[in-house]
């Protein structure tokens, strides 16, 4: 082990620092996408009654628990969960809880002549955002600008792929104060643009496999040129047409992990249509200078005319390990 350490510690000091491929134009966009993602293993959501008792909990599955393997069987998905439990018997379950691995014995038993688990589970996540930018030189593509959490658990959600598809925007329901509003929007899962491989902190990262827009291709807008003031972001509330809107923002935090950018929305048309920030909005690029500088991220709730970006350079560092 001690070995290994000095190794990588030789390989750090003699690499450069701070260098990145992703290129210094890339294409900005603000188009509503349709996003599907396929977990690592089989999540656990939750539990139900078998024979008026809860089986799995009792055997020790906790919410979140990532089904790995049953009886040393890999498990991908929940049908091939289900081709590995087919009898009223005991079976081996191997688990992923907080990065460790654990194994739990569970007892399948038989009601209603139909062989239960007593879990409730997921393989897949869709939903809603905007594609922020593609890097033309490497067609990797970032989007949303914070990682897609699985709900229940509220935990990242481990991928194991996924793709992004062309949607359109049928309708609004607008922020009020309290309560974040959403963009209603349908995609067709024929209309795929792009495949996505990472779920990090700041947003979800792929390569774009559709034809590449030639006008769009924006001067990326380093940290220290981002000034309090005047901002725009660019998003999609009717249809499929990417608009410009105004925004101010209010301050800049390095600090920060994710919430770099605090913004208010001063552009009274997307106030009047949204109420504000909306979910479905986090990835809208945000332009000062006609430069890109960051991505819309977060919604907060109490003042939905007020949100948060994340440095575009934080996103584009992220994206660029794909290529590594």
């Amino acid at each position: 082990m001690k070995r290994q350490t000095v190794i990588i510690l030789l390989l750090i000091m003699l690499l450069p620092l701070n260098i990145y491929a992703y290129s210094n134009k890339i294409i900005v966009s603000g188009e509503t996408i349709g996003i599907e993602v396929h977990s690592n293993g089989v999540y656990v959501v939750g539990y139900y009654e078998v024979n008026n008792k809860l089986i799995a909990k009792d055997a020790g599955f906790k919410i979140g628990d990532i089904i790995k393997e049953v009886n040393n069987e890999k498990v991908n998905n929940i049908n091939s969960l289900n081709q590995l439990i087919t009898a009223e018997k005991e079976y081996k379950f191997t688990i992923e809880r907080d990065s460790k691995f654990k194994e739990i014995n569970l007892k399948l038993e038989k009601e209603d002549d139909l062989i239960k688990t007593g879990l409730y589970v997921k393989d897949q996540i869709n939903g809603i955002g905007t594609l922020s930018y593609i890097d033309p030189e490497t067609r990797i593509f970032g989007s949303l600008g914070h990682e897609i959490l699985e709900s229940t658990s509220l935990s990242k959600f481990n991928i194991k792929d996924g793709s992004i598809y062309k949607a359109e925007v049928k309708s609004i329901k607008k922020s009020i104060n309290g309560t974040a509003g959403e963009k209603q929007a349908e995609y067709n899962k024929n209309d795929e643009t792009g495949s996505i491989s990472k779920n990090e902190q700041n947003g979800i990262f792929g390569k774009y496999l559709d034809e590449l827009p030639t006008d769009k291709t924006y001067e990326v807008g380093t940290k220290d040129e981002i000034k309090k003031g005047p901002a725009e972001i660019k998003t999609v509330i009717n249809s499929n047409n990417i608009e410009t809107f105004k925004i101010d923002i209010i301050s800049i935090d390095e600090s920060n992990t994710v919430k770099n950018i605090l913004f208010e929305i001063t552009d009274e048309k997307l106030l009047k249509s949204t109420g504000g920030v909306i979910q479905g909005m986090s990835g809208s690029p945000i332009i000062q200078n006609n430069k890109i500088i960051g991505v819309v991220n977060y919604v907060i709730v109490n003042e939905t005319n007020k949100g948060y970006g994340v440095f575009i350079t934080n996103m584009l560092e992220e994206g660029d390990k794909l290529l590594n």
